[in-house]
């Protein structure tokens, strides 16, 4: 014969289980609502890309040793050191394509990096205007430290001239879409290094200003 207690403990056993049961099945027919509605709201379209823009590129000829205006139109993120990296990037595909006028192999892949900073007052090797300069601020003029790769530096042509056309036209181009990048440095791999592949020097700062020539004139 079952004890009294032994009914009563299966009794609120079963209850309890019943019980348990029910919210089970209820937080899971919750779950199933919450999922169709998740996939009804859903947005159907692809994620939104940045907006194609026109882009100055100042590229280089090795015929006439000239700077060229060319504009190209590039999906362009509104961060200016990620625009800044996507702009060069393009202008060294065209210098690694085969019918390239400076032909330079690496392509986008070259520019690892692209780091706008206040620009200072004064640079070594650099002479300054006359006018007074201002403090720099978020708005003011900037320094722009372009990071190539130790791999596009090691292929790089070696000769002056070549070697100068590429740095003015990084330099060219960075101010022709950012105008307030008055100042251009140089590193390789992250690192400070003589020069690009025997002659142009990387230890100077450059002034953007003066690789920005007029059409045809040679830098």
């Amino acid at each position: 014969m079952i004890a009294r207690y032994q009914t009563i403990l299966f009794g609120v056993l079963l209850a309890a289980s019943v019980a348990m049961g029910i919210v089970l099945w209820q937080l899971r027919e919750r779950a199933h609502q919450r999922l169709l509605q998740g996939q009804d709201s859903a947005p159907t379209q692809a994620p939104e890309v940045a907006p194609a823009e026109p882009a100055t590129l100042l590229v280089a000829n090795d015929a006439d040793n000239s700077l060229l205006s060319q504009v190209q139109t590039l999906p362009l993120p509104k961060d200016p050191g990620a625009r800044a990296r996507l702009i060069l990037g393009k202008l060294m595909d065209l210098y690694a394509a085969p019918d390239a006028a400076h032909p330079v192999p690496g392509g986008s892949s070259s520019i690892a990096q692209v780091f706008l900073l206040p620009a200072p007052g004064l640079s070594a090797g650099i002479t300054t205007p006359s006018s007074p300069a201002k403090t720099p601020e978020a708005s003011g003029p900037q320094l722009a430290v372009v990071n190539l790769t130790g791999a596009f530096a090691a292929s790089h042509p070696s000769g002056l001239e070549a070697e100068t056309l590429t740095v003015l036209s990084i330099c060219g181009t960075l101010h022709a879409n950012l105008p307030r990048v008055t100042q251009v440095r140089f590193l390789v791999d992250g690192q400070p290094r003589p020069t690009l592949a025997g002659h142009a020097d990387l230890t100077r700062t450059y002034l953007a200003t003066d690789a920005v020539p007029t059409e045809g004139a040679h830098p």
